[in-house]
C-alpha cells in the first residue's frame, strides 16, 4: 500500500513537471499506465557492469541545465522526500553508480552537444581550452579539437565516456604520470548543485564546489559543462610493447620510463596470464606477436608487458623519433627479442580500445557482466598486492586484461574529492602509486549467476586485504556496501566530504547509486 502510494506521488510529480515546463520526460509504463512515450526507462536501469538493475520511476532528458535545476529545486521544496536523482552519461559504470531506484535518472547526452574551442592568443586566452557540455563523449571532443591541431592532455583508455562522468571520478590512463588525471586538467566547471543552484566554479571562483565536484562521485552536483585544457596535438605516435618474465624488473622499468617524461608520453603495463589474455591484449595492436610459446603449452608462468608511446614532434622528423626510441630501449632489460613497435595516427592510438570493443562485440562478449575491480596501490605494497591477486584468481581461466601502471601523487590536487593511498609509514614521501585494473568479464557461456557472485566475492576479499595498512591500497571507482566503509575509504578527509555534502546537497538527493547517503526529508532536523 505504502509502495503504491509513493509510486503514485512520484507519477504525479513527474506529470506536473512534464505539463508545466519544457522538460522532456520519458515515463515508465509500470507507473504511468497509458501515459507512454516512445522510449522507456529500461536503459537507465542497467549499466556496463550488468550486476545491478535498479529501475527509476522516470527519466529526464534535459535540453538545458536550467531544466535540471528546476527538477532539483522542485524536489528540494516538495514533500516527495524519497525521490533521488542520478546523472547518467555513457552508462559505463560498474556497480549501479548512475542508477536511481524508484527515483529519476537524468540522461546527460540529451544536453546540446556544444564544443567551443579557444586557441591560445585568441582574444584574452592565455592557453588553449575547450568549453564542452557534460554529456559529450571524449571521442567527440577529440575529433573537434584535432581539426584545430589541438587535443586535451589527459585521457581515459576508452573514449566513449562522457566528460561529466569521468570528471566525477578522476579520469586516468597512461598519460596520467605526465599530466595528472583528467580532473587535474580542468580550468572551470558549470555545476547544478543538489539544491538546484547553477554555479560556475573554478580554482578562484566558488572554489570549494569546483574541488568537491572533481572526483566527487556526483555527490555534490551534476557537471553540465567543463573547460578542458588543450595542448598542441602530435600527428603520429610510436607505440611500443616489451615483455618481461620478472615482476620486480617490470615494476622498476615502468618507474624508469615515467622518470623520462621529456621523452616518454604514455606508460601502461599488463599482466599476461594465459593464451586468451595474450590474444585479446593484441587485438588492438597492429602487429603479429611471436611471443610466449610456453603459454601455448600450458605453462603456469605469468608474464608482463610494458606498453609505452612516444609522440612524434610537431615537425614530424622521423629520425628524431628513432633516436629517442633508441635512447629509451638501451636502458630497458626486456626479454629480447620480444619488443614490438608500430606507428599509428594520434587519433587511432587514443581510440585503440575501440578496436578491442569491436572484437568483443563480434564474439558476443561486450554486453556481458563485468565484475571489474580498480585499485590504487602504493609502490611499497605492489608486490604484496600482486601475490594477493594471484592467490585469489585462477590464471588459467581468467578472462579479461589486468592493467598495472604507475602514476605520481604530486600530479593530483588534494583539495579534490578523489582519494589516493595515504602513506602511513612516511607521510608524503612515497610519490609513486600503481593503478591496478582487474577487468574481467563473466562470459555467460562459462560463468553462471553463481559464478558471477563468486567473482564479486573474490573482489571483496581482495579489497578487504588490500585496504588494510599492510598494503594500504584504495579503490578507484569505489563501491562499498555501507557508510562505515565509505568513512574508512576517505579516512582523514571524511569530515570534509560530509561538510561538502551538507553544503551542496543537504537533502542527499544526488547520486543514490553510490550508496553513501540516504535521502533526507526537507522537513528533517538533521
Amino acid at each position: 500500500m505504502e509502495f503504491a502510494l509513493v509510486c503514485t506521488r512520484i507519477s504525479i510529480l513527474v506529470l506536473l513537471l512534464a505539463l508545466s515546463s519544457p522538460c522532456k520526460f520519458i515515463q515508465s509504463p509500470m507507473y504511468f499506465g497509458p501515459l507512454k512515450f516512445l522510449q522507456s526507462t529500461s536503459s537507465a536501469s542497467l549499466d556496463f557492469g550488468k550486476i545491478f538493475f535498479n529501475p527509476p520511476s522516470a527519466v529526464l532528458r534535459p535540453q538545458s541545465p536550467k531544466e535540471i535545476s528546476q527538477l532539483l529545486n522542485f524536489l528540494g521544496a516538495s514533500s516527495f522526500n524519497k525521490v533521488t536523482v542520478a546523472a547518467r552519461g555513457a552508462g559505463h559504470s560498474i556497480h549501479g553508480q548512475a542508477q536511481a531506484l524508484n527515483g529519476i535518472v537524468v540522461e546527460m547526452e540529451s544536453l546540446p552537444n556544444s564544443i567551443k574551442i579557444h586557441k591560445k592568443g585568441d582574444g584574452e586566452s592565455e592557453c588553449s581550452y575547450a568549453d564542452v557540455s557534460g554529456g559529450t563523449f571524449w571521442v567527440e571532443l577529440l575529433r573537434e579539437t584535432l581539426k584545430e591541431g589541438l587535443a586535451p592532455r589527459s585521457w581515459t583508455d576508452y573514449l566513449y565516456l562522457s566528460v561529466g562522468g569521468t570528471l566525477s571520478n578522476g579520469g586516468i590512463s597512461g598519460q596520467t604520470f605526465k599530466y595528472g588525471p583528467q580532473i587535474s586538467n580542468v580550468l572551470q566547471l558549470d555545476v547544478v548543485t543538489g539544491k538546484g543552484e547553477i554555479v560556475t566554479c573554478s580554482p578562484t571562483q566558488s572554489s570549494e564546489l569546483f574541488y568537491a565536484a572533481l572526483g566527487g562521485l556526483g555527490q555534490f552536483g551534476i557537471i553540465t559543462s567543463a573547460r578542458i585544457l588543450l595542448q598542441d596535438a602530435p600527428q603520429k605516435v610510436k607505440w611500443i610493447r616489451a615483455f618481461y618474465d620478472d615482476f620486480e624488473m617490470f615494476m622498476e622499468e615502468q618507474q624508469l620510463l615515467i622518470s623520462m617524461a621529456d621523452k616518454v608520453d604514455y606508460v601502461e603495463g599488463f599482466i599476461i596470464l594465459n593464451e586468451q589474455s595474450l590474444h585479446s591484449f593484441f587485438s588492438s595492436f597492429p602487429s603479429n606477436p611471436d611471443f610466449m610459446p610456453h603459454l601455448h603449452s600450458g605453462s603456469p608462468a605469468v608474464y608482463y608487458c610494458i606498453e609505452f608511446a612516444v609522440h612524434y614532434p610537431f615537425d614530424d622528423e622521423e629520425s628524431k623519433i628513432d633516436d629517442v626510441f633508441e635512447v629509451i630501449t638501451r636502458k630497458l632489460r626486456f626479454m629480447r627479442p620480444f619488443i614490438y613497435s608500430v606507428e599509428v595516427s594520434y587519433f587511432d592510438f587514443l581510440n585503440r580500445v575501440r578496436m578491442e570493443e569491436m572484437s568483443l562485440r563480434s564474439s558476443g562478449l561486450w554486453d556481458v557482466s563485468h565484475p571489474w575491480l580498480n585499485m590504487f596501490v602504493p609502490r611499497s605494497g605492489i608486490t604484496q598486492f600482486r601475490d594477493l591477486l594471484l592467490e585469489n584468481i585462477s590464471p588459467s581461466t581468467f578472462e579479461g586484461p589486468i592493467l598495472i601502471y604507475p602514476i605520481l601523487k604530486d600530479k593530483w590536487n588534494a583539495n579534490m574529492s578523489a582519494m589516493l593511498p595515504e602513506d602511513s609509514t612516511s607521510p608524503g614521501k612515497e610519490n609513486v602509486v600503481f593503478v591496478v585494473a582487474i577487468l574481467r568479464s563473466a562470459n555467460p557461456n562459462t560463468c553462471s549467476t553463481k559464478c558471477l557472485k563468486g567473482l564479486l566475492h573474490q573482489n571483496r576479499l581482495i579489497v578487504e586485504a588490500a585496504t588494510n595498512p599492510r598494503i594500504g591500497a584504495k579503490q578507484y571507482l569505489p563501491h562499498y556496501s555501507h557508510q562505515g566503509l565509505w568513512s574508512e575509504h576517505f579516512g582523514g578527509r571524511w569530515n570534509r566530504f560530509l561538510a561538502r555534502k551538507s553544503k551542496f546537497d543537504p537533502l542527499h538527493i544526488l547520486a543514490p547509486g553510490q550508496g553513501i547517503f540516504s535521502r533526507v526529508s526537507p522537513h528533517s532536523t538533521e
